[in-house]
């Protein structure tokens, strides 16, 4: 099949090719086409039936004339070239190069399309990973194996905190120099893709990370191919050379859009709001690929970030990332709009695996209950400003206006932070401490007494005050 070139397209339209009296041919098989003028193109195989194949043609098929048009059929899938010289490298959604360099010359070609880690072959996830984000790092924290997903809305700037994790991201102790972050942005504008190459030269940080950009003018079926790529150089650092990886994709509602069009294109069932009914599975065909395996040093952490159509959590994109992933940071348009960066909102967030990465040997011993006792503290305040905004709040009790400072304090300091202010996680319990202080010692009943006595400073912040 390799060797054989067919010329019997029947039809071109939209980026299609309509092929018949072609045997053999598999989905998601790579094509060659060459027109008139001797150019190649390149296509995927999307959908196979008895009587004609559909070839979806990346560059699009203006300008092509079928009579003179040439197709080859690969009989493979795309295959991605990887070596440690993908450090610090800029690919496309297919990995080709795209930072002006000479393409990866290397033997070992992996397959994109890999398969989910075996559930039996699985390691619990274990270990902190440090964003350097405070509302991340001491409320929701990220362990090593993990999946975080960001779920964000339209005009949020997850794009920056994006960034700004893949800038700031880190192992503590002597494991530090075994991580590298692998970014992946698909449907992206050329001003977002040159921040996000621009933000990472600048920091430094980018000879140990490897990037993939898919451009919103770019072909929809390389959106599909683009987190795929990301993945599989990931699985090659993690597992084949033991290091241990951050994966951070940007936007995965890009991605289930170019999906539900290319179903279209299919013919497939629409499901809900139109997406299709295997977009459950092929969500989870992306997410399952990270984590740990047994008796490998490497690991695979992944933070997917996702804008939420009409900021409803609800919404299919995030109901199904939600039951996939373990935990979530949701960013809030109320904070946005009173000028917080990042604007997580805390409550709603949640780390399912926090537990197993904090806590003595991981960060400091009394971290667990600090979150603990910010989380129930900062729940109380937001119900003092909801009584405040009935009564005014002038009606409120002395102790009910600490908490309705401690809330200001909170996300004024404690949420916000500057965009390169990199907080190590002592950092953060010491802030978190500093605003505890600021209510009195008896109504902090998630800590204990001594770490009250050793931490808090309620008669220096009464003095402040």
């Amino acid at each position: 099949m390799k060797n054989i070139e067919f010329r019997t397209a029947s039809s071109a339209q939209g980026g299609l090719i309509v092929m018949s009296g072609v045997p053999g041919v598999s989905a998601g098989s790579r094509v060659q086409i060459k027109d008139h003028a001797g150019r190649l193109r390149n296509g995927l195989v999307i959908r196979v039936s008895d009587d004609a194949v559909l070839v979806e043609v990346f560059e699009g098929t203006d300008e092509l004339d079928l009579e003179r048009t040439w197709v080859r059929f690969l009989d493979e899938p795309f295959m991605l070239p990887v070596s440690r010289d993908i450090m610090g490298r800029i690919f496309n959604g297919a990995g080709h190069p795209r930072d002006g360099r000479p393409p990866l010359v290397s033997s070992d070609k992996r397959n994109v399309n890999g398969e989910a880690l075996n559930p039996a072959a699985r390691a619990y996830p274990r270990e902190f990973i440090q964003t350097g984000v405070s509302a991340i790092d001491g409320m929701n924290s990220l362990t090593r194996g993990q999946k975080l997903p960001i779920f964000s809305g339209g005009g949020l700037p997850h794009n920056r905190v994006a960034a700004q994790i893949v800038r700031q991201a880190k192992l503590l102790g002597e494991e530090s120099s075994e991580f590298v972050v692998v970014f992946a942005a698909f449907g992206v504008s050329s001003g977002d893709a040159r921040y996000f190459q621009e933000s990472f030269e600048e920091s430094g940080v980018l000879n140990r990370v490897v990037m993939f950009l898919n451009l919103a003018d770019e072909p929809v079926i390389e959106r599909l191919l683009t987190p795929r790529a990301a993945l599989t150089a990931a699985e090659y650092l993690a597992y084949d050379l033991d290091y241990h990886v951050l994966v951070v994709m940007t936007d995965m509602t890009a991605y289930a859009e170019a999906l539900r069009e290319v179903a279209v294109l299919r013919g497939d069932v629409p499901a809900r709001k139109g997406y299709p009914g295997y977009l459950y599975s092929d969500l989870a065909e992306i997410y399952e690929r990270a984590g740990r395996i047994k008796n490998r040093p490497g690991s695979i952490t992944m933070i997917p970030v996702l804008s939420m159509p009409s900021d409803d959590i609800t919404h299919p994109i995030p109901d199904l990332t939600g039951y996939i992933t373990e935990g979530q940071i949701v960013l809030g348009r109320e904070l946005a709009n009173q000028g917080v960066y990042p604007p997580v909102t805390v409550l709603p967030s949640l780390s399912r695996l926090m537990k197993d990465g904090i806590g003595k040997n991981y960060t400091r011993e009394d971290h667990p209950h600090v979150a603990s006792q910010l989380f129930a503290s900062y729940a109380k305040a937001l119900e003092v400003r909801g009584l405040a905004a009935i009564i005014g709040a002038e009606e409120l009790s002395e102790g009910d206006r600490r908490y309705l400072e401690f809330a200001n304090a909170f996300e004024r300091k404690f949420i916000g932070q500057g965009e390169d202010d990199d907080r190590s996680v002592f950092d953060t319990l010491n802030l978190a401490w500093d605003l505890l202080s600021m209510l009195p010692p008896e109504v902090l009943i998630r800590v204990s007494e001594a770490e009250l006595e050793k931490y808090h400073k309620w008669q220096a912040a009464a003095e402040a005050v």
